[in-house]
C-alpha cells in the first residue's frame, strides 16, 4: 500500500507529518523554497521551488507523478489542484478545499454567507481607500488581516484612528504570494481562544479531538495546552460548526478549526485543512494518536476508531531574536532534567527574529490542573536560548 505523496511545504509540521507517515510505509517528497528545510531532513527527497510559479509546480508533479498531494503552507498555486485531481492525483483533503482555506475570503463566505456559520462581521478591501471605508463601518478596534498570509504574518488589532495607514501597510508587508487583500473584522471580546482539530474520514465517522487553548502575540501562537475548559453546549457548537463547514469542503484528513469563546457563545474564526501549529501540544502524548499520525491515517483511508485523552499537556514556543545562521541551542539539558517534559528543535537552517525554532512540552496525568502544566512549559522554554552566526 506504499504511495508517493509530494509534500508542498517543509516546515516543522510537515516534518513530524512526513515522520509519521514513513511509520505507516509511506514514501514522501518534501517540497520548499529552500533548502534544508526541517521535513526535507527526514523525506525521502526533496525539491526546492517557488509554489507560487505555477510552471514550476507542474514541472514538479509531472517528474515525481505522486499519488497524493499535501499541502502544509499557505503560499501555493493552489488552482492547479483541480488540474492534477482530473489527472487522478488526490489533493489532500481535496482541490475545493485547498483553494478554499488558502484565501480568508472564500472560507469566510463559504462559512457565514453559505452555511450559516456564527463569524464575527467583516469587510474586504484591496486599496487603502476601501480599507479606510471597510474600518468605519466594522468600527474601532477591528482586527486587520491579509487575505492570504500565515503564522499571523500582517495581523494587528487596530486601536486608533492614527494607525489605520499602520496596519494597512503592516497587513500589505505580511501578505504571501500576489494576492494583495484584507480582511477587517469586528474585534470579538472572547475570554478563550481554542483549536478543535477535526478528522474526516473516507469510510468512517468525523472525529473531534479534546479542545486545544492556545494564547497569541503578533498573530501567532505562544502557547497551547490540552484540554481546555469549555461549556458542554459551547464544545457541541463547535464541533457541530466544524462538521458543516468540514464536509461542506470535502476530503479526509485532520482540520485545525479556531473558535472564539465569548459570554454569548462560540464564534467560528478560521480554518486549516492540515496539522495545526497549536496542535503541537499532542507531541506530549495528550492524545492515544498525535495529530500527525491522525492526519497520516486519515489520508491514506487507515481507519481511526476513536480519539481518546490521555494526558494533561501544554507546549510553549522557543523563538529566534536575531537573523543569522547556523543555529545552536542551549538549556536543553535543563529541560529534560525535569520530569515529564521534551523538547523538539526544528533545525530550521536560519532564524529571523520571532520566528519559531522549537517547542518545549510538558504533560501530566489526566486531570492535573492544566495552568500549573502550562507555566512549565513556559518556564521550559525560558531555559532554551537559540544561539547563531550573523
Amino acid at each position: 500500500m506504499q504511495r508517493k505523496i509530494l509534500l508542498l511545504g517543509s516546515g516543522e509540521l510537515g516534518k513530524e507529518l512526513v515522520i509519521a507517515l514513513q511509520r505507516l510505509g509511506q514514501y514522501v517528497i518534501a517540497v520548499d523554497s529552500y533548502a534544508g528545510a526541517p521535513a526535507m531532513q527526514v523525506a525521502h527527497a526533496f525539491e526546492v521551488i517557488n509554489m507560487l510559479d505555477g510552471d514550476a509546480l507542474d514541472a514538479v508533479v509531472a517528474k515525481h507523478k505522486p499519488d497524493l498531494i499535501v499541502p502544509e503552507i499557505e503560499a501555493i498555486r493552489t488552482e492547479r489542484f483541480y488540474e492534477y485531481e482530473k489527472q487522478g492525483i488526490t489533493v489532500v483533503p481535496s482541490a475545493k478545499a485547498a483553494n478554499f482555506t488558502m484565501n480568508r475570503k472564500a472560507i469566510r463566505d463559504l462559512a457565514a454567507r453559505d452555511l450559516g456559520v456564527r463569524t464575527a462581521r467583516y469587510r474586504y478591501a484591496s486599496d487603502l481607500d476601501g480599507f479606510k471605508k471597510a474600518v468605519h463601518e466594522i468600527g474601532i478596534p477591528c482586527v486587520v488581516k491579509p487575505l492570504m498570509s500565515s503564522s499571523g504574518k500582517g495581523q494587528s488589532v487596530l486601536k486608533t484612528e492614527a494607525d489605520i495607514e499602520k496596519s494597512w501597510n503592516y497587513a500589505m508587508e505580511g501578505s504571501r504570494g500576489d494576492y494583495k487583500e484584507v480582511i477587517v473584522e469586528e474585534f470579538i471580546k472572547f475570554h478563550a481562544e481554542i483549536t478543535l482539530l477535526t478528522v474526516t474520514q473516507k469510510n468512517g465517522p468525523t472525529l473531534f479531538c479534546p479542545p486545544i487553548g492556545h494564547r497569541q502575540e503578533r498573530g501567532d501562537y505562544q502557547e497551547s495546552w490540552q484540554p481546555c475548559a469549555i461549556s458542554t453546549d459551547d464544545l457541541k457548537a463547535a464541533q457541530d460548526m466544524a462538521a458543516k463547514v468540514t464536509k461542506a469542503l470535502s476530503g479526509a484528513g485532520l482540520w485545525g478549526v479556531e473558535f472564539f469563546l465569548t459570554d454569548q457563545g462560540v464564534y467560528f474564526s478560521e480554518l486549516s485543512p492540515r496539522p495545526h501549529d497549536t496542535g503541537m501540544v499532542t507531541l506530549a502524548g495528550t492524545q492515544n494518536l498525535s495529530e500527525f499520525e491522525l492526519h497520516a491515517r486519515a489520508i491514506l483511508g487507515l481507519p481511526v476508531p476513536a480519539i481518546t485523552l490521555e494526558r494533561t499537556g501544554a507546549s510553549a514556543v522557543v523563538l529566534a531574536h536575531t537573523e543569522g545562521k547556523m543555529p545552536s541551542y542551549t538549556g536543553i539539558e535543563k529541560v529534560l532534567a525535569e520530569p515529564k517534559t521534551d523538547v523538539r528543535v526544528f533545525n530550521k537552517p536560519t532564524t529571523r527574529p520571532y520566528r519559531r525554532m522549537a517547542v518545549t512540552l510538558a504533560y501530566d496525568v489526566p486531570g492535573a490542573d492544566v495552568q500549573a502544566v502550562k507555566q512549565k512549559a513556559i518556564d521550559l522554554a525560558r531555559f532554551i536560548e537559540v544561539k547563531c552566526e550573523a
